[in-house]
């Protein structure tokens, strides 16, 4: 049944309900609600009633959005209530982009993001091996180089006397590079010899050996023998995340490159009852004649669990110099990035896209550079051409780094630009001296995107950046970059507004897997997942945005989030 049907559907169910209470002489003129919240500041992204007071809850479903004195027309005898006390309420933030297991992973990792020195970043490694049993690895790190002095990258040498005996393989901040260390070397059988895998690069000396850092596909021959997850300790990593989730309002996030494994544990999750986010699992492209075989579509699932749709990598990322760019990085001779090893040929990914479309499956492509983006937009066209036109939402993750004549393209081909607003204040720290100002100026181009009539999803990328919202709402607004350096904003002319940021991570973001008619906007019919927070977005000064707190956490009108307690009170 269509989404809008189905939305049909249930408010005929609770007029049906409304008719039934009158027959059996019940005195009230509807069913009472489960929940209402009064006395708050309901930003709706809903258009046609942009603001109330007030909402109404009867089981996981909105009923009701008006001033107090309309809503209070649903309470009943065991209906709860909540005094927002005048705070503001918003759609639960929806999160377009996230790894959600590698970022709960990394809750309890090493943290070395905020190393700023060589001696620092060596150090905290130190200190996890003196704790970490015989046989384990040292993982996660998201270390970044760009706020040593100088920003060289790290190598083997920095950390192989510290770490003897303990396998270590820290990543950088993108995913797109880790450092090993030369017991993980060896685990992994990476010699000299060892050649550059297609899509990846193994990073060598002068002499030819290799000094622990390895980008892209060159960092499959690691992950190859670091012991995978078992089950329980898959599920105690997805139980942290779902917590991080709601302690911060984010009720939807859409798991790229999610693993048959990860799927498996949000199933036992939701069977249950213990699943709090809701999830949109996409795998990667590589696996797509799995699904095509299962007959799914896209979209296909419940309110809580979704699949349908497949992650591809068209290159790697501006930091690690592996973007796909049509003219050099600056300072780094003839290196224009790396096509990833999916697109080794182009055609075998042609190939994937075109099984994908006829299968009726979403496809979401990670491209950064302007000719990494410019390839996959051609074989979105060639697919469109292959197959006619469709609702497909075909969707460009991360679309950074802009060529001029591709805004137009993206609009005409209707792709979803899936974009991370905090990587713009991060990378705007040095992408000019990586590329240059002219190519700079296309880079996290929110408002040109609008301007060209291309549809927003906002995420954050996590465990790449936090996966607090309100950070991305921040980065938005102002594009004030992490350094300071930029307190007007970093290409300002491309700044959105707070209600075009709040709308980009809850309607365009429920747009982006196929569920506007489901969530996204405070609106009778559709999910009751709500965050009231602790300060009006809209009335404060942009630079305070990044403090705002989520107070209240609902998710199906269910309080997951309490800050009041410190966790979630399921009833």
């Amino acid at each position: 049944m269509p989404m809008k049907n189905k939305t049909a559907s249930f408010a005929l169910q609770l007029f049906a309900c409304a008719l039934l209470a009158l027959d059996l002489g019940h005195a009230q003129s509807k069913p009472a609600a489960d929940l209402i919240i009064t006395n708050a500041k309901v930003w709706t992204v809903d258009k046609s009633l942009p603001l109330a007071q007030a909402v109404a809850v009867l089981g996981d479903r909105i009923v009701a959005v008006g001033s107090n004195a309309d809503v209070n027309a649903w309470h009943g005898a065991n209906t709860k209530l909540i005094d927002a006390g005048g705070k503001l309420l918003i759609p639960g933030f929806n999160d377009a982009h996230v790894h959600f297991v590698s970022g709960g992973q990394q809750l309890d990792n090493i943290q070395l993001n905020d190393a700023t020195s060589p001696e620092e970043f060596a150090r905290r490694i130190a200190e996890r091996a003196k704790i970490t049993p015989k046989g384990e690895w040292i993982i996660g790190g998201n270390w970044d180089e760009t706020k040593w002095n100088p920003p060289n990258m790290p190598t083997k040498e920095m950390i192989d006397a510290v770490t003897p005996d303990t396998p270590v393989f820290v990543s950088r901040y993108d995913g797109h590079m880790g450092l090993a260390n030369s017991m993980a070397l060896r685990l992994a059988g990476i010699t000299a010899t060892t050649a550059d895998p297609p899509g990846g690069t193994v990073v060598r000396d002068a002499q030819g050996n290799p000094t622990g850092a390895l980008k892209d596909a060159a960092t499959d021959y690691i992950d190859k023998v670091v012991p995978p997850l078992t089950h329980d300790q898959r599920m105690m990593v997805v139980k942290r995340a779902l917590a991080h989730a709601a302690s911060l309002g984010v009720t939807s996030v859409q798991h790229m490159v999610a693993s048959y494994e990860d799927i498996a544990v949000y199933s036992e999750l939701l069977r249950r009852g213990e699943l709090t986010t809701r999830i949109y699992a996409a795998p990667l492209i590589t696996y797509v004649d799995d699904q095509a075989k299962l007959g799914i579509g896209h979209a296909f699932g419940g309110p809580y669990l979704r699949v349908g749709a497949l992650k591809a990598f068209a290159d790697g990322s501006l930091g690690s110099g592996t973007a796909y760019f049509y003219e050099p990085f600056l300072n780094q001779g003839k290196n224009r990035g790396l096509l990833s090893d999916e697109m080794h040929p182009i055609s075998l990914m042609r190939d994937r896209m075109m099984k994908a479309d006829a299968a009726g499956l979403q496809i979401c492509t990670h491209a950064i550079g302007d000719e990494g983006i410019s390839t996959i937009l051609d074989l979105y066209a060639d697919v469109i051409k292959a197959h006619g036109d469709t609702d497909r939402r075909f969707r460009i993750e991360h679309a950074q780094h802009m060529a001029a004549k591709d805004f137009d393209r993206f609009a005409q081909l209707h792709v979803i630009a899936s974009v991370q607003p905090y990587h713009a204040i991060d990378d705007g720290r040095f992408a000019e001296s990586h590329i240059g100002h002219d190519r700079a100026s296309r880079t996290y181009a929110f408002r040109t995107f609008l301007d060209h009539g291309v549809r927003l999803a906002f995420g954050t990328d996590w465990e790449v950046a936090p996966l607090n919202p309100l950070l991305g709402v921040y980065a938005a607004v102002t594009r004030a970059t992490l350094d300071g350096k930029n307190p007007n904003g970093w290409f300002p002319e491309q700044k959105l507004t707070v209600a075009e940021a709040i709308e980009a991570y809850t309607m365009g973001s429920a747009y982006a897997e196929f569920q506007e008619e489901e969530k996204g906007s405070i609106t009778p019919g559709k999910l009751a997942d709500m965050v009231l927070l602790s300060d009006d977005v809209f009335s404060i000064e942009p630079e305070k945005i990044r403090d705002v707190k989520a107070l209240k956490t609902l998710v199906g009108g269910k309080l997951v989030w309490d800050a009041s307690t410190g966790n979630g009170v399921l009833h």
